[in-house]
């Protein structure tokens, strides 16, 4: 089943001026399916039209053409039913001063009509005592918890979170990324917009990569590290390191660097140079006490299918 449909979704702000007319485009013609209880990766550099597309997916801006679809429903013709069933962590948005912390939850589980227990979804992401200080006086990193929280409210059954990570210290992050599993278990479906690729390559089934409002691909970090390449590292501990050894493996296709301390090498290359480079060292004169590897992370893949957008 399809949770999130785009279809051929475009955005452009302007303003008429009194000589021209000058308008941005945001977005251009973007189609994206995400299905039902997967988390998904939106990623995208500041600017590239993430929040735009998660603004009119959620009926606050609507596109200049397309059309998108939520829990089966036309956003723009029916945006209540899709409300009612989607939890938001914004970005950009803290808690009002004049509330209390459990007063935000409790007034995020009535408006879903729901029965949760608010001292429950505040101890579900480590909220202790959040009624102890105004809510004005709370950190960044706690008016995130905060508003997790009430994202949570209703069991919705998709869960939209927009930069997540912003002020959480590594314990927070650890517990949204939890909570993230834990949803995802339930059966929700989780929308995870972030430029942060280290907390989208933790949880992420899939990733859609957006880059000046265009999409650029959408895939599992796997596969994209199968068809994009990046550099993968091989590191080889050697009783010594033979003579003429660095020549030999800098002659095998793929391999882009080498260091060497005297028993220990390192080679940068691709993920095809991996399995040769290894060969090789077996096949020398040395004895190759220890071997390990390491794919190309989702940055280095990140910046490779991103060049030369514009």
């Amino acid at each position: 089943m399809v949770a999130i449909e785009f279809s051929g979704v475009s955005k452009r702000y302007g303003r008429r001026g009194i000589i021209r007319s000058n308008s941005v485009t945001a977005l251009r013609n973007v189609d994206l399916t995400v299905e039902e209880g997967e988390v998904f990766g939106f990623l995208g550099p500041n600017g590239a039209g993430k929040s735009t597309a998660i603004d009119i997916m959620l009926d606050y801006v609507q596109p200049t053409s397309g059309s998108v679809h939520v829990l089966g429903h036309d956003v723009q013709t029916d945006s209540v039913s899709v409300r009612e069933r989607t939890g938001v962590l914004p970005d950009g948005y803290g808690p009002i001063g004049e509330r209390t912390g459990r007063e935000h939850v409790e007034f995020a589980i009535e408006s879903k009509n729901a029965t949760d227990d608010p001292e429950e979804l505040l101890e579900r992401v480590n909220m202790l005592g959040p009624d102890a200080y105004p809510v004005d006086q709370y950190s960044k990193g706690m008016a995130q918890r905060l508003m997790l929280a009430m994202a949570l409210a209703g069991e919705p059954d998709l869960l939209v979170l927009d930069e997540p990570s912003t002020g959480l210290d590594p314990n927070g992050a650890r517990t949204m990324r939890r909570i993230v599993r834990e949803e995802r278990d339930r059966g929700a479906t989780v929308f995870f917009s972030s430029h942060i690729l280290e907390q989208v390559e933790a949880v992420c089934d899939r990733v859609a990569i957006l880059d000046a409002g265009q999409l650029v691909t959408v895939d599992s970090i796997d596969h994209l590290r199968e068809t994009v390449g990046g550099m993968a590292r091989v590191t080889l501990e050697l009783s010594q390191v033979p003579t003429g050894a660095l020549d030999r493996l800098s002659s095998i296709d793929g391999v882009a660097e080498l260091e060497t301390n005297g028993t220990t090498i390192e080679v940068a290359c691709e993920n095809r140079a991996k399995a040769p480079v290894i060969a090789a060292c077996h096949d020398s004169p040395a004895t190759v006490s220890n071997v390990s590897t390491t794919d190309p992370s989702l940055d280095e893949l990140f910046a490779t299918v991103t060049e030369g957008v514009a």
